[in-house]
């Protein structure tokens, strides 16, 4: 089914109140086989838990209207480049200081990367999600068919990670998409990448900020984060462009600086960057017209975390705003770390 087909079905559901999920469905009793025959679950608990869930039209609307579908690049950066989200930042940093410097040095990745995500991401853990995990999953894996059965397999995910972490199924609350904890890790991201850097047998994305944090920096690493290596870079286009503007920022760079550069693409200021790293013109809308920039390898593996060149900037700009900030508070206060 196309994503225009399935919008009239939305407009019923969204205009319904919540309902729980029938265990007797097709779909839903083959979903509990699988987990029985495969995982060696319990055919009664998995019933019970997957009957008390709900389908949530809320659910289903805020997935059609993302903020980085939605909003123009200065529309979405002032939601995150604010004064009370820089000084959180500030506060939170100094907070987690001797955590976030000790994963830093032991991954390479930088702490004003770690405190951007943690920033945009949740606000330093302050809004975390107030839907429960379980009917996000099942509201997407059973009533939203453009990605459900990516969401199914999230929900099996989810269930594989109860089980292993002693998460709570019925009550662990996240994102309308099923994101947990401070980092807002999606299931299969919880299982594969979560580290337990706080060795006390768990990894704990809810409670524990040293696994948290030591869970993004791993992310990263895993997903090739080059040490020492810059992000992105400020660009103008020379009255000689010859290149191509892009209507939409592609998610990887298939470029390199020298040929951006000989198509006229002007770093500002002028930067040591190597012809050949791999590069990408990125052109976002602000507020008085086109911004460019050079994303980098850097760039785009902050784009693994989230799909969107906007979320990387914004990720990217909140962290070397608060590490700026930061700075400046101790030269006022020396004795402060």
């Amino acid at each position: 089914m196309r994503f225009r087909q399935f919008l009239p079905m939305c407009a019923l559901l969204w205009s319904s109140n919540a309902v729980g999920l029938d265990t007797q469905r097709n779909d839903v009793a083959a979903f509990i086989d699988e987990l029985v025959t495969e995982e060696d679950f319990s055919r009664d608990e998995l019933e019970a838990l997957l009957g008390d869930a709900e389908i949530k039209p809320k659910i289903l609307e805020a997935i059609s209207r993302p903020a980085e579908k939605r909003k123009a690049w200065h529309e979405y950066r002032d939601i995150f480049i604010q004064d009370k989200r820089i000084d959180a930042g500030v506060e939170f940093w100094n907070t987690h200081a001797d955590t976030i410097d000790k994963i830093s040095e032991e991954t390479g990745v930088p702490g004003e990367i770690l405190v951007g995500i943690i920033g945009v991401e949740t606000y330093y853990g302050r809004i975390t999600g107030r839907y429960r995990v379980l009917d996000a999953l099942v509201t997407l894996g059973f009533d939203y068919p453009p990605r459900a059965e990516f969401f199914r397999k999230e929900l099996r995910e989810f269930l594989l990670l109860a089980r292993e972490e002693s998460v709570p199924a019925d009550a662990a609350l996240g994102s309308y998409a099923g994101a947990m904890g401070s980092p807002q890790f999606i299931p299969s991201s919880y299982r594969a990448y979560a580290v337990d850097a706080d060795a006390d047998g768990r990894r704990d994305l809810f409670d524990s900020w040293t696994d948290i944090l030591g869970s993004v920096a791993n992310y990263f690493v895993r997903h090739r984060w080059r040490a020492g290596e810059p992000v992105v870079a400020p660009a103008t286009l020379n009255a000689e462009f010859s290149g191509e503007v892009p209507a939409k920022n592609l998610l990887k760079a298939d470029s390199t600086v020298g040929d951006l550069v000989q198509e006229g693409v002007v770093i500002d200021p002028p930067t040591t960057l190597a012809d050949d790293m791999p590069a990408r013109l990125i052109a976002m809308e602000g507020k008085q017209g086109p911004e460019y920039r050079v994303g980098l390898h850097n760039f785009y593996v902050i784009t693994r975390y989230n799909r969107s060149a906007m979320y990387a900037l914004a990720v990217w700009q909140l962290g070397n705003e608060v590490a700026a900030r930061r700075r400046a508070g101790q030269q006022h206060h020396p004795g402060q770390r």
